[in-house]
């Protein structure tokens, strides 16, 4: 009989491509998952792996057990997730993965109401930037993520449930003083000579400031690069930078201006869990607390969209 640990390992490792990536996920040595690895080909009597110096490679045999064994994993999950829906009071542990915007503005108020609502159920908070949130879910790692949907570095397959909350848009910021916020809204065409900053490379905003800039047909001039907004807006706010930023990320308390951009961009905000994961009474509390957020006035509701999309091309 096939082992489930062992069907597991050979699915990530589909999805995360090495033996390394597998091992640090699940927090093993690489030697331990090569070795159950070994064990899965032993039992199923067939190749499932093939080594190229450091590199592996599942065989046609391993590309197919580890899709059927995904389908596995996820039935067993789901009857197990409806076994314990019998139990109506949400309960245990449910990690939550949100990215930086989203922590405080629906990740820490959902765990606020909660606290109260249901008091056996521990909400873990993990930031989870939209390249990370998906395979952190497909691994296990987190339970529920709110993410977006533009990332184009993540494939959105049959396994994932998206649930929307709602648009959040981009908006250019200026120190306050700046020239640029005489105007309503601003073409970024008029940014070409600005000195900005950024987030940190390969990551969502990094790259959607990188591919505006080019589109308005100039290279942007980085001055510095942080993975924490209030840093990027600290430098704004010295006079020394621009940026483009999320408007979930902008408070009243911070001294800079916004302008929207001519052209509107915006991002899709949801929440995504494994499929079937819902009916475990812990994750749907979760994400019903999630969708009953207070009025956020920089976020629009779900069908409300500006003409294009944050998404990568």
């Amino acid at each position: 009989m096939l082992n489930s640990g062992r069907l597991r390992l050979l699915s990530l490792l589909e999805t995360l491509g090495t033996v390394r990536a597998v091992a640090e996920t699940l927090h093993l040595s690489a030697s331990t998952v090569s070795q159950q690895l070994a064990v899965l080909e032993t039992e199923t009597r067939c190749r499932l792996i093939e080594r190229t110096g450091r590199k592996v490679r599942l065989t046609p045999a391993g590309l197919l057990l580890a899709r059927r064994g995904r389908e596995i994993l996820d039935q067993m999950a789901e009857a197990e997730a409806e076994l314990h829906a019998l139990n109506d009071e949400p309960i245990g542990t449910v990690r939550l993965g949100a990215f930086q915007s989203a922590i405080y503005t629906f990740a820490v108020p959902a765990a606020t109401r909660l606290a109260t609502t249901h008091p056996r159920l521990h909400l873990e908070l993990i930031e989870l930037e939209p390249h990370e949130g998906g395979p952190a879910l497909r691994s296990g790692e987190a339970d529920v993520i709110v993410t977006t949907t533009d990332y184009a570095g993540l494939s959105w397959g049959a396994d994932l449930e998206i649930i929307p909350l709602g648009t959040d848009p981009i908006v250019l910021v200026l120190p306050r003083d700046h020239p640029l916020t005489s105007r309503t809204t601003v073409n970024l065409a008029a940014c070409a000579e600005e000195t900005w900053a950024c987030d940190r490379p390969q990551s969502y905003m990094a790259d959607l400031t990188v591919r505006l800039c080019r589109e308005s047909g100039f290279e942007p001039r980085v001055a510095c690069r942080f993975s924490n907004y209030l840093m990027l807006l600290r430098h704004v706010e010295s006079g020394r930078s621009i940026t483009l930023l999320p408007a979930l990320a902008i408070t009243p308390d911070h001294a800079v201006a916004t302008r929207e951009l001519s052209t509107p961009v915006h991002r899709n905000i949801t929440i995504a869990v494994r499929r079937g994961t819902t009916q475990r009474a812990a994750v749907n509390a979760v994400v019903a607390a999630l969708r009953d957020h207070p009025e956020i006035p920089a976020l629009s509701a779900p069908d409300q969209r500006s003409r294009h999309p944050a998404r990568d091309r």
